[in-house]
C-alpha cells in the first residue's frame, strides 16, 4: 500500500470517528453541528482557534463562535490560553465519560430550571384558589392539582439528586469505568 493510500485510510478513519462522535452527541440531545465541532476538536488532540474549526467544518467563523459558546455553556468545551498565541483557543473534554456527564447534567439542569418557573407559577395560582370560597367540586379539583404539583416537585428533586450522583462521580462506584485492558479506573 502506498503512502497516499495509507494517509487516505487514516483520514477516513479519523472522519468516521468525528461522525460517530457527532451521532452520539445527537443521541444525547445535542445538535449534530455541536457534535461535529466537538469531534473535530477532540480528534485534533490540540486546542483549535475559531478560524481552524471554521475551516475544518466549512462553516462561518460567526457560526463557530455561536457553537463554541453553546458548548462552553454545556461544559463540554473551554477557552484555553497558550503562550505566544494571540487568538482564542478552544479545547474539549477528552474523557468520554465526563463529556456524557456534562451533557446529561446540563440538559437536565435546564429542565429543572424550567420546572421551577412552572412550579412557582402554579403554586401562586393554587394559593390564590385557597383564598377563594370554592364549590366542593372545585375544592376537590384544587386539592388534586396540589397533590399533582407536590409529586411534580418530588420528581424534579429526584432529578436534581440524580444530577448530583453523576457530577459527584459516585456513579462510577456503582458502574465503574473500565480501561482497555479491563482494569477499573478510579
Amino acid at each position: 500500500m502506498d503512502k497516499n493510500n495509507q494517509s487516505q485510510i487514516v483520514e477516513d478513519i479519523r472522519n468516521q470517528f468525528i461522525e460517530k462522535i457527532s451521532d452520539n452527541m445527537n443521541a444525547f440531545g445535542t445538535s449534530t453541528s455541536v457534535g461535529r465541532v466537538l469531534g473535530i476538536i477532540y480528534m485534533n488532540k490540540e486546542p483549535m482557534t475559531l478560524d481552524e474549526i471554521a475551516q475544518e467544518t466549512g462553516m462561518s467563523k460567526t457560526r463557530m463562535s455561536q457553537l463554541v459558546r453553546e458548548m462552553i455553556d454545556m461544559n463540554i468545551a473551554e477557552r484555553v490560553f497558550k503562550k505566544g498565541v494571540r487568538k482564542d483557543l478552544y479545547t474539549v473534554e477528552e474523557d468520554y465519560y465526563d463529556t456524557f456527564i456534562s451533557l446529561f447534567t446540563s440538559t437536565w439542569q435546564q429542565s429543572i430550571t424550567r420546572s421551577r418557573h412552572f412550579e412557582k407559577k402554579q403554586t401562586d395560582r393554587l394559593d390564590e384558589l385557597k383564598k377563594q370560597n370554592l364549590t366542593d367540586e372545585n375544592a376537590a379539583a384544587r386539592d388534586e392539582l396540589q397533590e399533582e404539583l407536590d409529586e411534580w416537585k418530588e420528581y424534579f428533586d429526584w432529578i436534581r439528586r440524580v444530577i448530583e450522583f453523576f457530577e459527584s462521580g459516585e456513579i462510577f462506584e456503582h458502574v465503574p469505568k473500565k480501561t482497555i485492558g479491563g482494569d477499573h479506573h478510579e
